[in-house]
Formats: C-alpha cells, structure tokens, sequence
C-alpha cells in the first residue's frame, strides 16, 4: 500500500461505505457502547483504516478498557494515525484520532491507558476492519 493521499468525494465515500460507516469516518460519529464487532475481539492481527485499507493497529496492543470499544495502547507508527483537537462537546475537550492517509475520524486518544505508553486508543469499529494474521501471510 502506498502513501498517498486519498481524496474522494462524499458521494464516492457513500457508495464505498455502509450507512454506519459512513457516519462514523465521514461525519465524526460514533458507534454506541458495545455495539461494535471488536470490542470484545480476540482474534490476532492487524486493524486496517475501513476506508483506505492502511494499517492502524496490531490486536498485540489491544486491551480491554471496559468502555465498550476496541482499545489500544499504541498505533502500528506514529505515520499511520494522526491527532487534533477536538471540541465539539461542550466543556470537554478531547484528541481526535484520524487516519493520516484519509482523514477518516477513528475515534479519540486518552491518556488514562496501560504502560507502556499510558494511552487509550477508543477506536469506533466502523473505522476498522480486522485483516487476521493467517490472512496477512
């Protein structure tokens, strides 16, 4: 996969992504508690960006933060993911997560997770799409 940007327009993305999907990465949203298909995954491999394929995170730091979303202590590069500001509930500012290829909103960063790194990654599992290992090979 290379690294090029990748600019569609809404119409594309709509045709490309469920409805879910699309609410999610395109317009910020974000699924309900423990309705996602990862929250609660076990199975080992690499989480992939929904819209462009690139890869975000390894399942090898996925952690079960009991907020109902698939949680990781750490990205698969500090390229892969990129973080902004973002205040869009009132009186509570938060770290948006994006995929630094798309653009595609993931979730939010906190800084309440396990070592090694202390973070959260609350990702949506609309964003993601799980390629398992036997897959990768």
């Amino acid at each position: 996969m290379d690294g090029e940007k990748v600019t569609k327009s809404e119409r594309e993305w709509k045709e490309q992504l469920t409805a879910e999907e699309f609410k999610v990465t395109r317009k910020k949203g974000t699924e309900r508690a423990f309705t996602g298909k990862y929250h609660d995954c076990k199975e080992p491999g690499t989480y992939h960006c929904i819209c462009c394929g690139s890869p975000l995170f390894s399942s090898e730091t996925k952690f079960d933060s009991g907020t109902g979303w698939p949680s990781f202590w750490e990205s698969i590069s500090p390229e892969s993911i990129a973080t902004q500001s973002d205040r869009s509930i009132f009186f509570m500012p938060r770290t948006e997560v994006v995929c630094s290829r798309c653009d595609a909103h993931l979730g939010h960063v906190f800084d309440d997770g396990p070592p090694p790194t202390g973070k959260r990654y609350c990702m949506n599992s609309a964003a993601l799409t799980l390629v398992k290992s036997e897959e990768e090979s």
